[in-house]
């Protein structure tokens, strides 16, 4: 960021600031009470006598521009920082903005394609869905009906403008606030910058639909719509165009004859599979991107969003709800240790006494007193006191395990959390954990191993080119200035290259 520009992003913000104070939100966000005192009461003034409340901050962000819906979106998923209850108020910015012409929309399809709208397709309808970023259109083709998803004009360089502007303010915040700091506001907007730039080139949402609809190919209650690969670009995406009623449209499920416990159970275990099993998940699982089919399949759409998982994140994940799930609160202590999640000033006892203090008082409720979003809100507590540092992958999943649990308990409010996720956990422990899945990693480990083997001769000549150059300008710096070959090589050089050499072999494992 250019710091000549300070000045104009500053007013921006501060524009912003006044805008937003006056629709309510740190009341909206339930941070008031822990603003500063003369903070809270410029802000109170700005906030007047009016009733503020999560639509009242949607029409506002909204008003503001397409980067601070996107930012609103993006905080949703951060309830860590803006609390559940105003995580829960943005999630009403989906796809409910303000469309653009089909006009517009039809010279981008031309633009991106080649060839005008009505040429590629035999029908291009209005819009049906407009977001922040783009809008989506029915279409239809000689093969059948299709959805074509279509870039806003000139987006990008709006979101690049005001996004230098958030990075500011990140700044600022990380420099004023010592203790935002282990909440990384310049990496919450970094990691904005990644989603929106992903989310920008409609070819990798069409390839993460693939990839998701490859991963899911053998769950018979869950599918992805099919890409339309010769009707996409950069700026268009054309997939196969869903039939079905929105998990959002409960009287219409009902009509339909869905069981809606059934779905409840679905949603839960899918997003599960999706996250344990292959590490790649839907994170904008939301009522309006859920539909089920006229055979009763869930299938999700917009795949603008989506979180990965190591196998690492994916082992912490499953054994953390396992813990909970079978009260073992001293190996879920143990698991956070090991990921390198908590500092090891902090010991494992500990923080396992702070966990049994969470999952203690749920051993006795019923089921549908047992919220996964009020234990999550619990764990952001506990892991503040233990300085724990924000892990930006683990939040995006336990955000979207939080939504996930609200669409599920919107069906069903009797939903067992616990028992819908066991079967999945469970297996996935099994399998991963047992002695046949520890021997399948270690032949994984194995195949790594070998690599290195089959590329130990080309390793070795690095290596030895590596040591021969450091021993030359070693002599040079070390007998003053010019290389001498007369004289012997000290030894610690060759220890060099020996080290050298076995970092240049891990790197290829790890």
């Amino acid at each position: 960021m250019s710091w000549l520009k300070a000045p104009i992003h500053l007013y921006r913000l501060a524009r912003a600031g006044v805008v937003l104070a006056r629709a309510g939100l740190p009341g909206v966000m339930g941070f008031a009470e822990t603003m500063p005192a003369g903070l809270r009461r410029i802000s109170d003034w700005l906030a007047g006598d009016g009733e503020a409340g999560s639509e009242e901050l949607s029409r506002t962000l909204t008003m503001l521009g397409p980067s601070y819906i996107k930012l609103g979106q993006f905080l949703a998923t951060r309830p860590d920082i803006i609390g559940l209850r105003g995580a829960a108020g943005l999630a009403m910015l989906h796809d409910q903005l303000e469309p653009f012409a089909a006009s517009e929309a039809e010279a981008e399809v031309e633009r991106a394609l080649k060839a005008p709208a009505r040429q590629v397709f035999a029908r291009f309808g209005p819009p049906v869905a407009a977001a922040s970023i783009a809008q989506v259109h029915h279409a239809e083709t000689d093969e059948g009906p299709v959805a074509v998803k279509v870039l806003r004009p000139g987006v990008e360089r709006r979101f690049a403008e005001e996004l230098e502007g958030f990075y500011l303010a990140a700044r600022l915040v990380e420099l004023c606030h010592r203790p935002s700091r282990r909440l990384r506001p310049v990496d919450v907007v970094a990691t904005l910058e990644r989603s929106v730039e992903i989310e920008m080139d409609l070819r990798l949402e069409a390839a993460a639909m693939s990839e998701m609809a490859e991963n899911m190919e053998g769950q018979a209650e869950f599918r992805v719509p099919r890409v339309d690969w010769a009707r996409t670009a950069r700026r268009v995406l054309t997939s196969e165009w869903i039939d079905g009623t929105a998990l959002s449209d409960r009287r219409g499920l009902e009509a339909s004859g869905h069981d809606l416990r059934q779905i409840a159970r679905v949603v839960i275990q899918s997003f599960l599979s999706q996250a344990l099993e292959h590490g790649f998940f839907h994170a904008d699982m939301h009522p309006g991107n859920l539909f089920v089919d006229d055979e009763g399949r869930l299938v999700a759409v917009d795949f603008g969003i989506m979180g990965r998982l190591g196998m690492k994140e994916r082992r912490f994940l499953a054994e953390i709800l396992w813990g909970f799930i079978t009260r073992d609160y001293r190996r879920t202590a143990e698991v956070h240790f090991e990921a390198g999640y908590v500092p090891v000033r902090h010991t494992a006892a500990e923080f396992a006494q702070a966990l049994r203090a969470i999952g203690e008082p749920l051993a006795g409720r019923r089921a549908e007193e047992i919220s996964m979003a009020q234990l999550l809100t619990q764990l952001f507590e506990v892991t503040e006191q233990f300085d724990m540092k924000t892990r930006p992958e683990l939040l995006l999943l336990q955000k979207t395990m939080v939504v996930t649990e609200g669409v599920a308990r919107a069906l069903d409010p009797a939903l067992d959390m616990w028992t819908t996720a066991r079967p999945v956990v469970g297996g996935w422990m099994e399998r991963r954990l047992s002695p046949e899945g520890r021997i399948k990693d270690a032949a994984e480990g194995a195949a790594s191993i070998g690599r290195i083997v089959e590329n130990l001769p080309e390793l070795l000549e690095q290596a030895e080119r590596a040591a021969t150059a450091f021993a030359a300008t070693t002599r040079e710096d070390a007998w003053g200035g010019r290389a001498d070959r007369d004289r012997p090589v000290p030894a610690a050089i060759w220890w060099v290259g020996a080290i050298s050499l076995a970092v240049i072999a891990l790197a290829q494992i790890w």
